[in-house]
């Protein structure tokens, strides 16, 4: 495991844990030579950790899509910064250079960010780790509602695996460290 693309916040929350913890994840990065990748904002826990990694001496690099840049303060002090037509370029680069998944606080583009990489884990279309870092219990509910999924039927048990919750980053890396992917599970159930 080389690089950890993380997903955060562009906002900061109101809880200074959420700041605290996206400082302690970047500095157990650096600390492991890990190198960062992001959406590469300046702005919110997103830049935090960028910021933390850096003043570290480790390496942030940064995917953005250049229509954004007004909205979202690029980070301009990036290892390297990639520059993407839109959305989609930015995840599939994201993705492309990570060796796992990361996510912080955040809102709907977090969110939607962790769910595209677990299903993509879960059709096969990757084998890399997805963790959750559970600052505050922040995800506690969503491993609720995969709970409920589960016991609904619309989500296999053993897939449960495909998302790894910790609330310690040096604990989170080392099981992203020692992941070995669910056994391959008809997702499909038949009548």
């Amino acid at each position: 495991m080389k690089r950890i693309c993380v997903f955060a916040g562009s906002n900061r929350g109101v809880n200074p844990q959420f700041e605290q913890m996206a400082k302690a994840l970047g500095i157990e990065l650096a600390a492991r030579g890990l190198e960062l990748v992001y959406g590469g904002s300046n702005a919110g826990l997103m830049g935090c950790i960028a910021n933390t990694v850096l003043e570290r001496g480790g390496k942030a690099i940064g995917v953005m899509p250049t229509g954004l840049f007004r909205g979202e303060m690029v980070h301009t002090g990036l290892t390297e910064l990639y520059e993407v037509k839109d959305m989609h370029e930015r995840k599939a680069k994201m993705g492309e250079l990570a060796d796992a998944f990361v996510a912080l606080p955040g809102g709907y583009g977090t969110f939607e960010e962790v769910f595209e990489v677990v299903s993509w884990g879960q059709l096969g279309i990757h084998s890399k780790p997805v963790g959750l870092l559970n600052t505050a219990g922040y995800y506690t509910p969503l491993m609720e509602m995969v709970k409920t999924a589960v016991e609904a039927g619309f989500i296999p048990a053993t897939h449960t695996e495909l998302l790894i919750c910790e609330n310690e980053p040096a604990k989170l890396l080392e099981r992203l460290h020692h992941y070995q992917p669910p056994a391959k599970t008809n997702k499909w159930s038949t009548p």
